[in-house]
């Protein structure tokens, strides 16, 4: 062959790798997750890359999800646009709004009693990819060195609307069918998954109705009205208000999208774990905050999928442990619902969709108290420079010295915990600032007894300024003081900087002779236990 022949030979080969290449990694139908971070709002979408860097991950994801190779131009997509919300038969109808499709047992990509397959999270997460953020999974110093893990948290709280709930709202709106769209949607939440529903309906032109509960934070419903939607307050938790969501006649040919369980919800969630996997490539452990179970059936399903090997551990509150009833129970099961910091997850019952897909991918499940949620939230206002609500906190409540995960097999591992919510009221914050510095010890609530003489009160304080405490608030009690006519109890709380310096205080008011009652917590001198308040039904029932 001539050497001219050869040279045209070749140059036509590297032509055809060249578009082979291409083709492989620019076609449509493949789950391009990887992103830059030029962020646009209102109007703009995000501009994101179409061919990925991390193309060894790319085919390892593509593979596992057997996504056809590419679409040729002008071919219809063969996917049925409303499949997840066509209308149910007469029997499953109810007199309001159109029940979510019930998809457990059906056979879905061959998999029976997985109404959630990983396919649908990668399609998920590429249909969402232009109207949602691509949220940083950072490394924190300060924390991972108070939990002695390499602890990574990610940012779903700077989503427009605050929360990462827009990933699956999206998700689900963009599945409806034509003629739905135009009808509109309805849901039931009081806070973060009505904000997701109200912000992307508003952007793609979808009627949204919400039906909060009466004891919705204020802010959030004026959010919400201010996109657009059609707000309805009804009902004293999110159960009332679904349920007058399917029961109203006035609500009919509204399609019902239930915030953590419908099979669009899950997968739009699940796209958080694809972004972990590639922002934290080798990543050990995942820590996921649980309420009704959706967004860690979606992010277990998704890394389990690609990395058997990492730990999925949910947390949820011991005063909801919904999650943990289900487990016990082999299904879903109510569980005792009493007030939280972490109303987020206040669920009392795990969606059936989302359970049936966790139970396969979660290692295990955990509970935090009250106080390490108000701490968890303090920390991270210290050291992430975050405000985080109570069910986005949970995951580092769990980590911290004394918690749940605080444990020797995790030490030195590298962590990752989604922050999946930032929308805590301003008056519920400062109250949850002081049940964290109380937590803390940084905050110590005492009674002393001193002489009801002039100058007594004044020595007591003199003591107290003495070793650099400074007293928070102080309450001087006389009628319940039994025993001598010239001395007052007097109920003191004090801010101090830590365990030993309480000590120290402790110690130089001994050294002067008060009668002390030191670490009051739900005691109150002169009761015989704290008194409990009347039921509340919301200030507009």
């Amino acid at each position: 062959m001539r050497s001219q022949d050869l040279q045209a030979a070749l140059a036509v080969l590297v032509v055809l790798c060249f578009v082979s290449c291409t083709v492989c990694f620019q076609s449509p139908t493949l789950p391009q997750l990887g992103r830059s971070s030029s962020i646009a709002r209102n109007g703009r979408f995000l501009n994101r890359w179409a061919s990925s860097p991390h193309r060894a991950f790319h085919l390892t994801m593509c593979k596992k999800a057997d996504v056809s190779a590419s679409l040729k131009k002008g071919d219809k997509e063969k996917e049925t646009a409303g499949d997840l919300f066509d209308t149910p038969p007469p029997q499953e109808m109810s007199k309001g709004a159109i029940p979510s499709k019930n998809w457990l047992g059906v056979k879905r990509d061959g998999v029976k009693d997985i109404p959630v397959s990983f396919d649908d999270v990668c399609k998920a997460a590429y249909k969402i990819k232009d109207a949602v953020y691509y949220t940083e999974t950072k490394r924190n110093p300060g924390l991972s060195t108070l939990t002695g893990t390499e602890l990574y948290l990610k940012s779903e709280y700077k989503q427009f609307s605050g929360s990462f709930k827009e990933r699956g709202a999206r998700n689900a709106l963009l599945q409806l069918p034509e003629e739905q769209k135009k009808k509109g949607v309805i849901a039931a939440s009081a806070g973060n998954h009505a904000l997701a529903l109200c912000y992307h309906g508003g952007l793609l032109g979808i009627p949204v109705t919400v039906i909060m509960p009466t004891i919705a934070p204020l802010t959030k419903v004026e959010k919400c009205r201010q996109m657009g939607a059609n707000v309805i307050l009804h009902g004293a938790h999110i159960g009332e208000a679904k349920e007058h969501a399917l029961a109203s006649e006035q609500y009919q040919g509204l399609q019902y999208i239930n915030g953590y369980d419908d099979p669009a919800i899950v997968a739009g969630a699940g796209s958080i774990g694809l972004e972990i996997l590639e922002q934290v490539p080798d990543v050990d452990v995942v820590v996921v905050p649980v309420g009704g179970a959706g967004l860690i059936a979606g992010v277990a399903l998704a890394v389990k999928t690609l990395r058997p090997e990492v730990q999925v551990i949910g947390v949820e509150t011991d005063t909801c442990a919904s999650y943990t009833a289900a487990l016990k129970a082999g299904s879903p099961a109510a569980a005792t619902v009493t007030p939280t910091l972490a109303d987020g997850l206040a669920v009392p019952t795990v969606g059936p969709h989302a359970f049936e897909v966790a139970k396969h991918f979660v290692d295990r499940c955990v509970q935090v108290s009250e106080s390490k949620v108000a701490l968890a939230i303090l920390r991270l206002l210290e050291h992430e420079k975050a405000v985080i609500e109570g069910g986005g906190a949970v995951g580092v409540a769990a980590l911290l010295p004394g918690g749940p995960l605080d444990v020797p097999e995790l030490k030195g591992k590298k962590i990752v915990t989604p922050l999946c919510g930032g929308n805590i009221d301003i008056t519920v914050l400062g109250r949850v600032i002081e049940r964290g510095l109380a937590a803390d010890r940084r905050l110590v609530r005492f009674a002393v007894t001193v002489s009801d003489r002039p100058g007594g009160l004044a020595a007591m304080i003199g003591t107290i300024s003495g070793v650099g405490a400074s007293v928070w608030d102080i309450t001087h009690e006389r009628a319940w003081m039994q025993t001598s006519v010239d001395q007052v109890v007097n109920t003191v709380v004090c801010e101090v900087t830590g365990p030993e310096h309480e000590k120290e205080l402790k110690a130089a008011l001994e050294d002067k002779g008060y009668p002390l009652l030191w670490d009051l917590g739900d005691k109150i001198p002169g009761f015989d236990e704290a008194p409990k308040a009347i039921k509340f039904n919301g200030y507009r029932a």
